[in-house]
């Protein structure tokens, strides 16, 4: 069958289409995405501002249109942590169906840790053996481990690469930024981090930890990994000493010099010093040399879940 998921992220709105069925691994078919940045479009109050409304409406009509053209059977549409914590998250739903009919859920944190998890078990299997998985979104960063694929343990804390950058770090770059700013986000990025660390760590070291998110995939990139252009089968990883080294530097270059590092689109220069503070403590607080990039993720684990549920009710 033909599948649309409609992913409505912090950062970006993204419609992935797939052709799937049980026992076998989803298939992009097209993908049609926009940067929307709702993490970004809040007021003082916490609410998604006009702009923010409109845009998302806007992205998710061209959505239902490319998903019709492109022979959907279904669409799984989905928001995540710019929504969800919206103060005005009633408003923004009822807004967006009232004039697309589409009717967005919200996925809580657990379920977005839940559904990387069951997408990241999948991808490298049963030989992972008890698994770890990290993903920083633009509004939120999701944890979860566990050695089935139902996480043992999943949760999520507001760190996201976006959320972080729109309260500590100027627009004017992260070159900008003091290193009194830097210490103080970094200390509380570590202690919001550490304060359930023992979730995870209670069960002994994962035997395998892996990332996602573009957050991760950018940082990877600029550390080493071979390019997406290279296919999604080649291994990529972010190690920590690397990772390490590359701080300072990120902390003392402006938009125009991030914007020239491989993998690091020009409307998220702004996010990767954030990110790359976020992954560090999530390395070193797990005592974890380096982390596995998988290229399945969110949108991935929602599929899997449906046709799991389809294949139940033998529809697949």
């Amino acid at each position: 069958m033909r599948l649309g998921v409609l992913d409505i992220g912090s950062n970006t709105g993204h419609l992935l289409v797939v052709d799937a069925h049980g026992g076998a691994a989803p298939l992009p078919a097209s993908s049609h995405k926009q940067p929307l940045r709702l993490a970004e479009h809040l007021d003082d109050a916490g609410a998604v501002t006009q702009a923010g409304v409109d845009a998302l409406t806007d992205f998710t009509a061209e959505a239902l249109v490319v998903a019709e053209e492109k022979g959907c059977e279904d669409l799984l549409a989905f928001a995540t942590s710019a929504v969800r914590d919206a103060t005005n998250s009633d408003a923004v739903l009822a807004h967006v169906r009232e004039r697309t009919g589409v009717d967005l859920g919200v996925l809580s944190g657990e379920d977005e840790a839940r559904l990387t998890f069951l997408a990241v078990r999948r991808w490298f299997g049963w030989s992972a053996g008890r698994l770890a998985v990290f993903d920083i979104g633009g509004g939120s960063l999701e944890i979860a481990a566990g050695k089935d694929e139902a996480p043992d343990v999943a949760w999520s804390l507001p760190l996201g690469a976006a959320r972080l950058a729109r309260t500590w770090f100027p627009e004017t770059g992260a070159g900008a930024v003091g290193e009194d700013s830097l210490r103080e986000v970094r200390k509380r990025i570590r202690a919001e981090i550490a304060r359930d660390a023992g979730h995870l760590l209670r069960a002994g070291r994962p035997d395998r930890a892996a990332a996602t998110s573009k957050t991760f995939r950018s940082l990877a990139r600029i550390c080493g990994a071979a390019p997406s252009g290279d296919g999604l089968l080649v291994p990529r990883s972010l190690p920590l000493d690397a990772l390490c080294d590359w701080l300072p530097k990120l902390a003392g270059m402006d938009h125009d010099a991030l914007a020239d590092l491989p993998g690091v689109s020009p409307s998220r220069t702004h996010q990767i010093l954030p990110g790359a503070l976020v992954a560090e403590a999530c390395m070193d607080i797990f005592d974890l040399a380096e982390l596995e990039i998988c290229p399945w993720a969110l949108r991935e684990g929602v599929i899997l879940e449906r046709l799991d549920r389809l294949s139940v009710l033998g529809d697949a």
